[in-house]
């Protein structure tokens, strides 16, 4: 799993590539709760357009990054280029009845980038 990671203005974009499971939710746990503690942050975008797996780990990291947000910061969590099963997986999990769904213009929209 890689993950790249990006913040503007209030904004963190995370794109992750490759297997987001139970052998790697750990680390990108750990690097996402490290970029929040940027106190600016009020809005976690999850870039899952070359995600090619996801499992329970990978919905946990997503919720519970989620509810952090929410909690601490009144933040806005949203998931942009889920496609195909892992659309589904999200789907089914009911994890859009607690995070929002964006297309990726929207989301982009006014961004000065500064890659992390």
């Amino acid at each position: 799993m890689e993950m790249r990671a990006v913040i503007s203005r209030n904004m963190l974009h995370i794109a992750l590539l490759g297997e987001l499971d139970h052998h790697c939710a750990s680390g990108i746990r750990d690097k996402i709760d490290t970029l929040l503690c940027d106190p600016s942050i009020k809005k976690l975008v999850f870039d899952l357009k070359d995600v090619t797996f996801m499992d329970s780990s990978g919905i946990g990291v997503i919720l519970a990054r989620a509810a952090a947000m929410k909690r601490r910061k009144g933040g806005r969590t949203v998931i942009v280029n889920a496609q195909g099963q892992i659309e589904r997986v999200l789907r089914l999990s009911g994890v859009y009845t607690l995070v929002e769904r964006e297309d990726e213009e929207s989301e982009a929209r006014g961004c000065s980038m500064r890659m992390m």
